[in-house]
């Protein structure tokens, strides 16, 4: 899932992702992005339309960052594995000495100041 911060009067959204699926949250002011599975190695591209009444400059340093949240089922980061479990059990429950590894997240977050705002530039930029 991938948080992407917006101007608070933005409206009208439109969206076209090559992969998942992206909702606006006008409550939070973000663009949610869905992506049930992302393998190493892919690039996948979510466009976003939107209209803006009141166009204002905004400070660089008032944007909040993107976030991103992710799982990495059977990976850890650390290497670390568990070789040896030993299950007690009393009260009859049948246990399975079965270990699941997950890696998650953690609140990662990128600082947007490498996506500027089209709006704020003097004009138009000139692609050559």
């Amino acid at each position: 899932e991938i948080s992407v911060p917006v101007p608070s009067d933005a409206d009208s959204p439109r969206f076209k992702t090559s992969v998942g699926s992206a909702k606006y949250v006008p409550e939070r002011n973000v663009v949610i992005w869905s992506i049930k599975s992302f393998p190493g190695g892919k690039e996948y591209l979510m466009r976003a339309h939107f209209g803006l009444p009141s166009v204002e400059k905004e400070e660089v340093e008032g944007r909040p960052p993107i976030g991103v949240k992710f799982e990495i089922p059977y990976f850890t980061v650390s290497g670390i594995q568990v070789r040896y479990m030993k299950i007690i059990e009393k009260s009859g429950y049948q246990a399975l000495p079965w270990v699941r590894y997950i890696t998650q997240s953690g609140g990662w977050e990128r600082n947007s100041l490498c996506f500027p705002r089209p709006w704020s530039f003097p004009h138009p930029p000139d692609f050559i």
